[in-house]
């Protein structure tokens, strides 16, 4: 009889686990390259402990046979997955910006370790990566993400199977979304930088002798990062504001 109740809180420990510790491994600051894998398997180690008593009564009963645990086993990790690739498709919206900002700038070759990205990249895409996690932790919208994953117990219940064509949906939206809120997000540097160019291109026809790319660069930084301390907290509270209204959309609360 104990051994049936140890048995049974395992199995839904473990079972809850496998969802949160795979949206672990893409949740935006909890899987960023700097973030230690032990500190993470902690994290989500200490969040199933925690949700597994709130959704127990959705968790199905303990199968009688090895492939139905493994199919199940799979299911949780592709929602986890799907779970956590949402949040981190609309914070790549501060990637988008950054790279279009870069490139009406004239930044875009100035190279930046982005630790966000584990890669290489502009450095005023690294850069608002960088405060936009800042800020979501700031504003304690990481809890909504935590929430958000306890929550998807409602809409997935485990054992169900997957909705694959509403998946793919979510992420084409969640994709365009982000894409508009990137450009969104770098349109004042998108004006300021098309009139700047007409603006060179037209010195340039009537004083052809004038070395334009000499005088327009250190124009053009200035103007950026002038442009930048006017917009940058403008634009970092419509990201944080966007960023909700996405979570509590992919739960159904939006």
């Amino acid at each position: 009889m104990l051994d049936d109740l140890v048995a049974a809180d395992v199995y839904s420990i473990a079972l809850v686990f496998c969802r949160i510790g795979a949206a672990m491994m893409l949740l935006p600051g909890f899987a960023e390259s700097f973030v230690s894998p032990r500190i993470r398997l902690m994290i989500a180690l200490a969040l199933s402990v925690v949700v597994t008593p709130v959704v127990a009564e959705t968790l199905p009963p303990l199968p009688s046979g090895v492939f139905n645990g493994f199919v199940l086993i799979v299911g949780e990790i592709v929602i986890g997955v799907f779970m956590g690739a949402m949040v981190r498709f609309f914070v790549s919206a501060l990637h988008i910006a950054g790279v279009v900002i870069g490139f009406q700038t004239g930044l875009a070759n100035a190279s930046f370790f982005d630790p966000s990205n584990a890669q290489q990249g502009s450095v005023i895409a690294a850069f608002l990566n960088l405060v936009g996690i800042f800020m979501i932790f700031v504003s304690d919208l990481h809890h909504l993400m935590l929430m958000s994953i306890a929550d998807s117990y409602t809409v997935f219940r485990p054992g169900a199977p997957l909705p694959l064509g509403d998946f793919s949906q979510s992420v084409i939206r969640v994709l365009s979304d982000s894409f508009v809120l990137g450009i969104q997000f770098a349109a004042p540097f998108i004006v300021v930088g098309t009139i700047f160019y007409a603006g060179l291109g037209l010195l340039g026809r009537l004083m052809p002798q004038v070395q334009v790319f000499f005088i327009a660069m250190p124009l053009q930084i200035m103007l950026a990062f002038f442009i930048m301390a006017l917009t940058l907290s403008a634009g970092m509270l419509w990201f944080l504001s966007r960023f909700q209204e996405s979570l509590l959309r992919l739960t159904g609360q939006g």
